[in-house]
């Protein structure tokens, strides 16, 4: 049983049964599927993405500089944190946003002391905003932070049931890795899971990481139980 784990949450799990947006029904499914890891005493770190609002990478261009589009994505992640935490609350699993770019109004600002204050008080910290800056995936910004609170395990939950040589969905003789050592997920061109800058922080810091299905029930209290589901990257 794992003791503090980031759970990297996309942008367009969020979306659910719409196009784009934000389901509150998808995020009430979430919420009680977390609420059952956190009862055995699991403290949970949400990064949150942002691509089912906005994707920078996407926008940049026709005028839009890349820095710009990059901060419109980080924005997108504070709608979807807030709206996230609200819906947590409604469902009794206390949490609370935080976000890396300023926005008072809004919500707090991430701070170590805050985030740490917030888990002591066994609430859901999620982290909004990426790490704070351009040119820099919100993959890249779970692993620094997951390092940052000491978390045990980085929680990819994706669309597919683990690492793939190849896309799933495109390909039927796709083979699906139980293991990978963070050298092999840096090193391999066919590896795509996180982008090859998250991965290299990761394998810097020996941080693993375990990459797995998250609309399968009971799935996130299973790998927090340590239950070999997905692909673990260690």
């Amino acid at each position: 049983m794992y003791k503090r784990v980031l759970l990297k949450l996309s942008g367009e799990q969020l979306q659910g049964k719409f196009d784009g947006g934000f389901d509150a029904e998808r995020a009430s499914w979430i919420a009680s599927e977390i609420r059952k890891a956190t009862a055995h005493g699991t403290e949970i770190v949400v990064m949150i993405g942002g691509g089912n609002y906005a994707r920078g990478a996407q926008l940049t261009g026709g005028g839009v500089q890349r820095v710009t589009a990059d901060n419109i994505g980080m924005m997108a992640t504070m709608m979807n944190a807030v709206a996230l935490a609200d819906v947590f609350n409604s469902e009794g699993l206390p949490a609370r946003a935080l976000t890396n770019i300023k926005a008072d109004q809004v919500a707090d600002q991430f701070t170590h002391r805050r985030a740490l204050s917030h888990l002591e008080k066994e609430r859901v910290v999620i982290v909004a905003g990426g790490i704070g800056r351009p040119y820099l995936t919100t993959d890249t910004a779970a692993v620094s932070l997951a390092l940052e609170l000491d978390c045990d395990v980085i929680l990819k939950a994706t669309k597919v049931d683990g690492v793939y040589d190849s896309d799933p969905h495109k390909n039927t003789d796709a083979k699906r890795f139980d293991t990978l050592t963070l050298q092999e997920a840096v090193e391999r061109p066919d590896i795509k899971v996180m982008d090859k800058a998250a991965i290299a922080l990761a394998y810097d810091h020996d941080q693993s990481l375990v990459v797995f299905s998250l609309l399968e029930t009971d799935n996130i209290a299973r790998v927090i139980a340590g239950e070999p589901i997905g692909t673990t990257i260690s």
